[in-house]
């Protein structure tokens, strides 16, 4: 795969310039994008991949639903509904995709919308009769119809956009170019004792402008697994056999976490609609042991005949120092804003 990779470099090629052709039209005004008389921020990457945006946009929700009515929209990846959709008590991972889901299971007090037509999906919501007063977009930095007031950009730790080539080569949407539009880039998925010189290392790589804010995170593990009926403590079943699945783009570091001697885990793609024959395939290996499973994969699962072997492991994204420093500058960004112009 890297041999055919690096075969296809002259196509990568063609792939920047028609991505930077775009970008220039959109920065010049040629391409018109859509401002919108409300704080709107967008999380994204310039990769494929996990990055960690789910974790990121929950962090965001319990930052700013105590104070303001917040939404999320995502044009709902793989869901098998059309057009905008807004989530109530008959929604399910099917018609929202699973992470729009994940968003309406567990914060109540938000609004959940889906639709691939950011701009469409912002004028449905704020026809609402429950206006919001902060839109959040869900990997939407390459969506430029919409014009954010803030943009944040995730990358990860072991696999930086500054290391990182075009499509098909490597796995960037768009130039590392594109990366000037953040007002904040976040490196996640960091070792949770990342030192300070480490940091500074990355800073220089990145080559980031003065205006634009630098931070790292990781990603922390809960202290339990939960099911439709309760929670279990990790050190109690930490030893027991049990069997591990994940549908995301990289599980390895789940899987480390839980895995011990003689678990055996379970891959599915990224957003994968399990099937009977899945679901039958995973009971067959699960035999009576217990499933533990991603909270995103989670949703798509707890309504089928494996249930009441089911657990999920939640996490969330956690910053390695400086949270303050971000707390305040979001927080500065929506209090202040009363239009992205």
């Amino acid at each position: 795969m890297n041999l055919l990779r690096k075969l296809l470099f002259p196509f990568a090629i063609l792939y920047g310039i028609i991505t930077s052709i775009r970008n220039f039209l959109f920065d010049k005004g040629v391409l018109k994008s859509t401002s919108f008389d409300i704080p709107i921020i967008a999380v994204g990457n310039l990769s494929v991949g996990g990055t960690g945006k789910t974790p990121q946009i929950e962090y965001l929700i319990r930052l700013l639903s105590n104070t303001y009515q917040v939404a999320t929209l995502s044009r709902g990846y793989k869901r098998q509904s059309e057009g905008f959709v807004l989530a109530d008590e008959t929604s399910n991972a099917v018609i929202l995709g699973d992470e729009p889901f994940q968003f309406f299971q567990k914060f109540k007090n938000i609004q959940v919308a889906v639709d691939a037509n950011r701009t469409n999906g912002i004028q449905k919501l704020l026809s609402q009769p429950k206006k919001p007063q902060v839109i959040l977009l869900d990997d939407a930095f390459q969506h430029r119809k919409v014009k954010a007031g803030f943009y944040i950009l995730l990358t990860s730790y072991g696999d930086l956009y500054a290391d990182d080539w075009m499509l098909p080569t490597g796995n960037l949407r768009e130039s590392r170019g594109g990366a000037k539009r953040a007002n904040i880039v976040i490196i996640t998925k960091c070792p949770s004792d990342l030192q300070e010189s480490e940091q500074q290392n990355i800073r220089r790589k990145l080559k980031l402008e003065p205006s634009q804010e630098l931070y790292f995170t990781y990603i922390d593990y809960d202290d339990c697994i939960y099911s439709q009926t309760g929670k279990l403590a990790i050190e109690e079943i930490k030893n027991e056999p049990k069997l591990l699945l994940a549908g995301i783009a990289k599980p390895v570091p789940f899987f480390k976490f839980l895995k011990s001697n003689g678990d055996e885990c379970l891959t599915f793609p990224d957003h994968h609609h399990f099937t009977e024959t899945d679901i039958t395939t995973i009971a067959n290996k699960a035999k009576k042991h217990k499933i533990i499973t991603t909270e995103k994969d989670y949703v798509r699962l707890k309504d089928t005949n494996i249930a009441p072997q089911l657990f999920y492991l939640p996490i969330k994204s956690t910053f390695i120092n400086y949270q303050n420093d971000f707390d305040t500058t979001i927080l500065n960004y929506v209090g202040k804003s009363s239009g992205n112009s």
